[in-house]
């Protein structure tokens, strides 16, 4: 629970400025073990969504320089099975930055480590909002787009934003 002293000590004055998507970059690395898979040898998804959960929070929070919560994970394709004995890494960085909301890329890939090979299997699209000592939504940094890249990942955000408003009034005004 988030109530420990710690994690809030640090937020007497919170830094405001600007941060680039590069500064608050997390990457996540676990080797897929036996426990970690079905009868086929496939890692669970499960196991892979809470990477992904972990290494987008880690990316939220030096960004938002507070603590955070999931809010949503938008849509999971796993495209590709990964395996017992493979290096999983989950890059996670900071897309789309609203007034207390952040959307978090997170690329996904598995290495087989006496190969060398890697695939990418997964990319997800989580949101996370900043959370207070009290538990409640806080104003969230901007964005410093420094390039070509975070000016389009920062666009993709925002559209996929704007989707996912629109279905959900869609779907309000159904019920």
């Amino acid at each position: 629970m988030w109530t420990e002293p710690g994690i809030f000590a640090p937020m007497v004055e919170r830094d405001t400025s600007p941060k680039s998507p590069a500064a608050s970059q997390s990457v996540v690395s676990e080797m897929m073990m036996p426990h970690q898979v079905n009868n086929l040898g496939h890692v669970f998804g499960g196991e892979i969504l809470s990477m992904v959960d972990r290494a987008a929070a880690v990316a939220a929070m030096r960004h938002a320089g507070s603590p955070v919560v999931t809010v949503s994970i938008d849509r999971v394709d796993f495209k590709q099975p990964i395996y017992t004995g493979e290096l999983v890494t989950c890059t996670a960085r900071v897309n789309f930055v609203g007034r207390t909301s952040m959307e978090v890329g997170v690329r996904v890939e598995a290495e087989n480590l006496l190969s060398g090979l890697k695939r990418h299997t997964n990319t997800c699209w989580l949101t996370f909002v900043a959370i207070d000592r009290d538990h409640k939504p806080c104003r969230v940094r901007p964005l410093d787009l420094e390039d070509a890249e975070d000016e389009r990942r920062f666009h993709e955000g925002t559209r996929r934003r704007e989707v996912r408003e629109a279905l959900d009034r869609e779907l309000d005004e159904g019920s």
